[in-house]
């Protein structure tokens, strides 16, 4: 089984479109005013947006794109007036991780966990799922 794509909710497409492209998605699909996907620039996953009447109320989802270059990439987004609530940050699960919103309020972490993302140290190992 692989991820083909995770899509988030949005009021405005045409709001949320650039922003994602000034994330570095590269949009693929543009089905206005309801619909729009992008490709991530590393792999084969994709991302898309799908128009709303009304947002979900609570935390919602949280969607992590990982970046072997966070810090700079973190600095460059800055520049265009990005704003973040959390900057680039040691986290005690050994991943390295900034935090932001888009303009719908969906919840974005840009993260990098090298070998970590998939072996930590605490992962079961084969033996322990038996």
């Amino acid at each position: 089984m692989n991820l083909n794509q995770v899509t988030v909710p949005s009021l405005n497409l045409e709001v949320s479109i650039p922003f994602y492209e000034n994330l570095g998605l590269q949009l693929i699909v543009k089905a206005l005013p309801h619909y729009a996907r992008f490709v991530c620039p590393d792999g084969e996953a994709t991302f898309s947006l799908h128009q709303v009447d009304t947002l979900p109320s609570g935390d919602g989802i949280y969607v992590y794109f990982e970046c072997d270059d966070l810090d700079e990439r973190v600095a460059r987004l800055q520049k265009h007036n990005i704003q973040f609530e959390q900057l680039p940050t040691d986290q005690r699960w050994l991943w390295r991780e900034a935090r932001l919103k888009d303009p719908d309020g969906n919840q974005l972490v840009l993260y990098f966990a090298g070998e970590n993302r998939l072996n930590p140290p605490w992962r079961i190992s084969e033996e322990t799922k038996s």
